[in-house]
This record gives structure tokens, C-alpha cells and sequence, in this order.
């Protein structure tokens, strides 16, 4: 799939009580799947940052992005008039300080914590899906971008 359209993600994670690592899971305005914060890259901005305000948009999230991307994946993004572009999307890890109540798109989506392997069934881009699989193993210490942010 040629990929014309650049996009970012955030993924926003966190670590619970019990050690285990959790994912921060919204749905999309139009289907209702679940999705990861994402947009268009944004003017003046650094990619790592846009993918931050998409969090806080999109799910209420802030915390700590890495300016790495962890990975990337290939989507169809289904436009207005019904055409689909496809879209590269880089994914910048986020550890999530605070969730807000009230956010942006809270009328328009629902958010979830999941655990890794829960996210990547629930998603349809199967790159995004192993990139969340290969997390479900990881202990705080295990992933080095993880352990920069926490």
C-alpha cells in the first residue's frame, strides 16, 4: 500500500498497581473501534508533541512522550467523500501522568485501559496489532523507552 498521507500516534501507557502494563485505548468518532490518539502531523509543531496533543484531545491523557517513535504502522484512512488514503502512522509512547474528566472529545468517544494483548485483538491494522502484542510481556524495567519515561 502506497502510503501518500504522514500521520502520529500517541500511545499512552501506564504501569497499575500490580506491575502490569496498560494501554490507553480510545474510539473513533465514526465507527466506534478502538483506536490509538492519532491526527495529522501539525505546523510548527514536533511530531512527538502533535502526537501529545492528540492524547489530551482525543482520550484526556498527559503525561511524558518520548521523542522516538516506538514503530509505525499502515492504515485506510476513509475521507469525506469516501475515498480511502493511506496513511503511515509513527507511534511515540506516552506514559500517562493524569487523565482528565472533562476533555475536547469526551462527547465523542470512549476511552479503556487495556492490557497489551487486549488492544492488539481489539484493533485492525495488524502492524499496530504486533506492536502491541510484543508490549503484553514487558516489565517496567524491560523496554528502555518505557524506563526513560517512567
Amino acid at each position: 500500500m502506497s502510503c501518500p498521507g504522514a500521520q502520529i500516534a500517541a500511545l499512552p501507557v501506564r504501569v497499575d498497581g500490580s506491575g502490569i502494563l496498560r494501554v490507553l485505548m480510545v474510539t473513533s468518532r465514526d465507527t466506534g473501534r478502538w483506536v490509538m490518539p492519532k491526527g495529522w502531523e501539525m505546523d510548527g509543531k514536533k511530531p512527538w508533541d502533535a502526537a501529545a496533543i492528540e492524547a489530551l484531545e482525543e482520550a484526556g491523557a498527559k503525561g511524558t512522550i518520548a521523542k522516538v517513535p516506538i514503530g509505525e504502522y499502515v492504515y485506510g484512512k476513509v475521507l469525506d467523500d469516501g475515498k480511502v488514503l493511506p496513511c503511515r502512522v509513527r507511534l511515540y509512547p506516552m506514559v500517562v501522568d493524569k487523565l482528565k474528566r472533562n476533555w475536547k472529545e469526551r462527547g465523542q468517544r470512549k476511552r479503556c485501559w487495556f492490557r497489551p494483548r487486549a488492544a492488539a485483538r481489539r484493533v485492525d491494522e495488524p502492524e499496530l496489532a504486533q506492536l502491541l502484542a510484543k508490549l503484553d510481556s514487558c516489565k517496567p524495567g524491560s523496554q528502555p523507552w518505557l524506563q526513560d519515561l517512567l
